[in-house]
């Protein structure tokens, strides 16, 4: 009896290094990546390179982030730095249009770093903040995919596996087979065997026989599944799975270079805007007029005095003439003389260089020159109105109040208000006062004749000394009919002097008669054109008393007179005036 069976050798399989493929013929190669199927490892390296690769980008355009933002913030901090101060002096000197046109690129210049801030922020949101979520998705795919194809080729090893074994156990039991039948025949040609030995060999051998056709029939049906499920992994499974991985790989590097381009576009946004800010820069340059700053420094410095004229030979050969030079008053020009007297400060200085008075200035900015002063009065109205409004505008705002609380007495108590308002209403009268009294010192400014602060800086020459007997007839002239003495008379004197410019000469001039005299009770420094110093306990002359502006004019001999505060003179006038006075 002879069994017959296929050996399992003759089915082609063919092994390849990592991978187990299936030979059929006229197979033509699958296209993209499907052609890389061996390559599974290799791939999973190049997607995460791909991946590091995004994150490194992404990195960098964070780099470009917090250089843009830390640009714009030195930007910033550069145009606050040159910012003019508020209250300064500062401030003062942006009207000049070179100044305001720096003032102008300082501005756009901020607005220039806001330009920066703007690339930093889109790149966060655009790109940063977008690639951060795409690589986590990324990465979640990722692991996905190449987990259906571990899996997949899981799945085609054990059925490879269980392949082998069933091969192995139907050539193991071809071979158990075998045996039996030549066993079966040996015993069956043996002559000395028992007819039962030689039955139980036959069975045996048809026994094995059933084996080994049982294991053929299962190990044909096991050949058949493998290689359905070997050609749906190479052909159906394996294709899909890399095929999501190559679109998934196309979509990182679409996204990259998407992402590249928006980083362009972030840039080219704000390029007009930029530019916008270049030409407010080019236009506030183009706006630079020398002749209007030039003319504002004018305005600005103009003080309103007249130059000096020129300075009269004086012939010191001939007594006469020297003694009426010595007794010519010249304003300016005491640096004419030969031998200047100690104490006159208006000597050896010429009309441009009036010494600066150091620390703060009167309260009505008398030491300044006329136009200088009339501006600053004029500025110093102009605030106090405004002070004036905003109160006003507090106390309607608190007067509303008050009528909406009388309505509505739930709402507040109308009493509540009333000693804040008595307080801005005296703030408000407090205020007009101050206002009234500038704008007397204005008008006196703008529509008077010169004060005598004003003289006494056109008059800083020296005057020649009055003799007893005119003395004494400018007091009679002083007199009233009934002997005391008058301020209006002392004003119509005082009229009678007329005011005089730089140029103007002064040898015609009367000086004015002394009233009486007057004690030093401090030490002060004139440092003032137009003052004079004295010395405590030093007695004097007064030629022109307070007229209400807190200033007394006297004469300390023949060569030197001026202004003093009269709190720090005792006066006393001649005993045809009025009596002794004193300012303390």
């Amino acid at each position: 009896m002879e069994l017959a069976f296929t050996r399992p050798d003759k089915v082609k399989l063919l092994r390849q290094p990592g991978r187990l493929i299936h030979s059929i013929a006229g197979q033509s190669e699958s296209a993209a990546w499907n052609s890389l199927q061996d390559q599974f490892d290799n791939l999973e390296k190049h997607t995460q390179w791909g991946i590091d690769v995004l994150e490194k980008y992404i990195k960098f355009v964070k780099e470009r982030t917090e250089i843009e933002l830390s640009y714009a913030k030195q930007l910033r901090n550069l145009s606050k730095k040159y910012q003019p101060k508020k209250n300064s002096k500062e401030e003062e000197e942006y009207r000049y249009t070179s100044t305001r046109a720096f003032l102008a690129t300082l501005n756009e210049m901020n607005d220039y770093a806001g330009q920066h801030e703007v690339i930093s922020e889109n790149m966060t949101s655009l790109i940063i903040g977008e690639l951060t979520r795409y690589v986590q998705e990324l990465k979640q795919e990722r692991k996905l995919h190449f987990h259906d194809g571990r899996k997949a080729q899981q799945h085609i090893e054990t059925c490879w596996k269980q392949l082998e074994a069933s091969k192995r156990r139907f050539e193991r039991d071809c071979k158990e087979a075998d045996r039996a039948q030549q066993y079966f025949e040996k015993m069956d040609a043996d002559i000395n065997v028992t007819k039962a030995d030689v039955e139980k060999a036959r069975q045996q051998a048809q026994l094995r026989h059933q084996m080994a056709e049982d294991s053929k029939a299962e190990y044909s049906s096991t050949l058949q599944k493998f290689n359905s499920e070997q050609h749906d992994h190479y052909y159906t499974h394996i294709p899909n799975i890399f095929q999501k991985i190559q679109e998934m790989e196309e979509r990182r590097i679409v996204r990259i270079g998407e992402s590249m381009k928006t980083f362009a576009e972030v840039d080219r946004q704000v390029i007009p805007i930029i530019g916008k800010c270049l030409d407010e820069i080019t236009k506030a340059a183009e706006s630079v007029d020398h002749k209007s700053d030039s003319q504002m420094v004018i305005e600005a410095y103009k003080s309103g005095f007249e130059p000096p004229g020129d300075v009269e030979f004086e012939d010191f050969t001939q007594p006469m003439k020297r003694t009426v030079s010595e007794s010519s008053l010249s304003n300016s020009r005491g640096d004419g003389k030969y031998e200047p007297k100690f104490g006159s400060k208006s000597k050896g200085k010429l009309w441009p260089f009036i010494k600066k008075n150091k620390g703060a200035g009167p309260e009505d900015f008398s030491n300044l020159p006329p136009e200088q002063r009339r501006k600053k009065l004029q500025q110093k109205v102009d605030e106090l109105n405004k002070d004036i409004q905003k109160e006003m505008d507090q106390r309607d705002a608190l007067t509303k109040m008050k009528d909406v609380y009388i309505k509505n007495p739930q709402m507040g108590d109308a009493a509540s208000v009333d000693h804040r308002l008595s307080e801005l209403e005296q703030n408000i009268e407090k205020l007009r006062l101050e206002v009234q009294k500038f704008e007397g010192w204005l008008a006196e400014v703008e529509g008077r004749l010169p004060t005598r602060t004003e003289q006494a800086r056109r008059q800083s020459g020296l005057y020649e000394a009055q003799n007893t007997s005119a003395v004494n007839s400018c007091a009679q002239d002083r007199e009233s009919p009934d002997g005391s003495y008058t301020e209006e008379q002392s004003q119509e004197t005082e009229m009678k002097v007329p005011a005089t410019d730089f140029d103007d000469e002064f040898d015609d001039e009367e000086p004015l008669p002394t009233i009486g005299t007057c004690k030093a009770l401090y030490t002060f420094e004139g440092q003032n054109e137009g003052t004079i110093s004295v010395a405590e306990g030093e007695m004097l002359y007064v030629i022109e008393e307070d007229k209400g502006d807190g200033w007394t004019r006297i004469r300390r001999n023949e060569d030197e007179e001026g202004y003093v505060p009269t709190s720090y003179v005792e006066v006393y006038l001649d005993k045809n005036a009025k009596g002794a006075m004193t300012y303390i």
